[in-house]
């Protein structure tokens, strides 16, 4: 499938369990070449939307394709080469090493002699090369989102499927894991993330989607979408939104 041609699909997606919807008729694209961010409040269905994309639920109202494709349609190690997800949980009970935990990203393909430099480089990629030998047991929060980051880039997908990944992270990695992201989408991959942070949304991807009470309410790119009364609306909290000095993309900034 080339750049630009979507790659995922939702059409009128609803979603409910026990009797609670979470999703109601959301629709949208993303292509190969896009970073796009879903943003909203707790609640809002973000991540019950990325674990529709990610196959690990199926939606009980319309249709979600992935390279043309359901996910739940997949094989499962055809979906693992497809598309790649790093979740909000990273619990571990055992004890691998960071270099044996990053090397199960490599698990959906056939081994081959490139798999110790395609390893090599996402421990580099993630900045956890200094720790690929530490027990996974024995990491701070950051240090183990890393890890998983560094295995989700292993994989290599087509399709990159991020839950919150900044959420235990620090400034400096903050940056960095979304600047890798950037590339992965300029490389030609479509990646979907699923962010608090409204400024780092606004600062590295192409487009926005805000999702409140179980829909999807906009959906462009940053400046468009980000306004001071969107966010007080879906929010519930006033903000004044500037041109960052530096890029000049929104800075949300809470009054």
């Amino acid at each position: 499938m080339s750049a630009g041609e979507p790659c995922v699909r939702v059409e009128s997606v609803g979603f409910t369990i026990d009797g609670a919807q979470l999703l109601r008729g959301v629709s949208f694209t993303a292509s190969r070449g896009e970073l796009v961010a879903l943003v909203g409040p707790n609640g809002a269905g973000k991540s019950t939307m990325l674990s529709l994309l990610a196959g690990d639920l199926a939606p009980t109202d319309g249709s979600i394709s992935l390279a043309g494709t359901a996910p739940h349609r997949w094989a499962p190690r055809e979906l693992a080469r497809e598309r790649s997800v790093m979740t909000q949980s990273h619990s571990q009970t055992f004890s691998f090493t960071v270099r044996e935990l990053v090397e199960m990203g490599r698990a959906p393909h056939e081994a081959s002699e490139e798999d110790p430099a395609i390893i090599d480089a996402a421990l580099v990629d993630a900045e956890v090369e200094h720790l690929e030998g530490r027990d996974v047991t024995t990491l701070s929060g950051g240090e183990l989102a890393r890890t998983v980051f560094a295995r989700t880039l292993a994989q290599q997908a087509g399709i990159v499927l991020l839950d919150e990944p900044t959420a235990p992270l620090d400034l400096r990695h903050q940056e960095s894991l979304l600047r890798r992201a950037r590339t992965l989408a300029d490389e030609g991959r479509c990646v979907l993330v699923v962010l608090h942070d409204l400024s780092l949304a606004a600062r590295w991807c192409d487009r926005v989607a805000v999702f409140s009470a179980g829909e999807l309410t906009a959906l462009g790119a940053p400046d468009e979408v980000l306004t001071a009364a969107r966010i007080e609306e879906v929010y519930g909290q006033e903000v004044v939104v500037i041109p960052h000095p530096a890029t000049g993309r929104p800075l949300v900034v809470p009054v």
